[in-house]
């Protein structure tokens, strides 16, 4: 059974940075795409950034380009977001997501969920 297992999020002040972390079980990781969405109150999940199965190719959303980084290490079966200069309109709760054996963006290519994790900035 597949499982993905965010962490991380919690209450910070505008400017401030965050890690979150996604551990993967019940798969070959380092086959699967992975994906960072989020998803605001009252507003539609929305993809942040993606990575390529093998960490040589990330994608960015262009509202976080340049203050979040998507990585990846194989060997612990986790995927990170760094997310820096963090502003209140990054208030979400934020989402990892696995593609079977591609890169994704699309919220809809992806096959398998975590439960989320919440981020909240003050302004």
């Amino acid at each position: 059974q597949v499982q993905l297992v965010e962490s991380g999020g919690g209450l910070v002040q505008a400017g401030d940075s965050l890690k979150l972390s996604c551990a993967a079980s019940g798969r070959t990781f380092s086959t699967d795409g992975m994906g960072w969405f989020r998803q605001a109150p009252g507003k539609d999940r929305e993809f942040v950034a993606a990575i390529s199965p093998s960490g040589g190719n990330t994608y960015y959303v262009d509202s976080v380009k340049g203050r979040f980084t998507i990585s990846r290490d194989n060997a612990k079966n986790t995927v990170y977001l760094q997310m820096n200069n963090l502003n209140p309109e990054d208030t979400a709760v934020y989402y990892c997501a696995a593609r079977r054996l591609r890169t994704a963006t699309r919220s809809n290519d992806f096959n398998y969920w975590g439960q989320g994790t919440k981020v909240t900035v003050s302004s």
